[in-house]
């Protein structure tokens, strides 16, 4: 049976759609710990907050991680496959660069390895939005 092109962007679209309602629920947490960083002021980060951000941000990479198994689970579409697997590739990266910003504040906050996994999931996103405009335009 083939994969049904409606099914497969209604499923990517949800992906997309839970990916940044995720991220809504943990900029707040990110914003501070930013904020901290470029004011030099990371040694401020009270133990209660950084143990809840880590918290909030283990949540919220754990719900990344079923959205990748949903992705990866997903039947693309023949002409998308490519641009589907990029697509996989990208998520996987962004979500290994949440890890590494889980263990960037994990005791206390390690600037440089925050810096390297925001750099890291920057990277990731420009690549998913890439892929995401591959896919739409090869299903037009």
């Amino acid at each position: 049976m083939k994969p049904n092109p409606n099914f497969y962007l209604k499923k990517i679209n949800q992906t997309v759609k839970e990916t940044e309602e995720i991220g809504t629920t943990m900029h707040p947490y990110y914003e501070e710990i930013r904020e901290l960083i470029d004011n030099g002021k990371s040694d401020e980060l009270t133990e209660e907050k950084q143990l809840e951000a880590v918290e909030v941000f283990k949540e919220g990479t754990a719900k990344y991680r079923d959205l990748l198994k949903s992705l990866s689970d997903l039947r693309a579409p023949a002409r998308v496959i490519g641009a589907h697997k990029k697509f996989e590739q990208s998520y996987q990266s962004y979500v290994d660069g949440c890890e590494d910003m889980i263990e960037s504040i994990s005791n206390g906050i390690d600037v440089k390895a925050f810096d390297e996994a925001e750099q890291k999931q920057d990277k990731a996103s420009d690549s998913i939005t890439l892929s995401l405009q591959k896919i739409t335009n090869l299903l037009r």
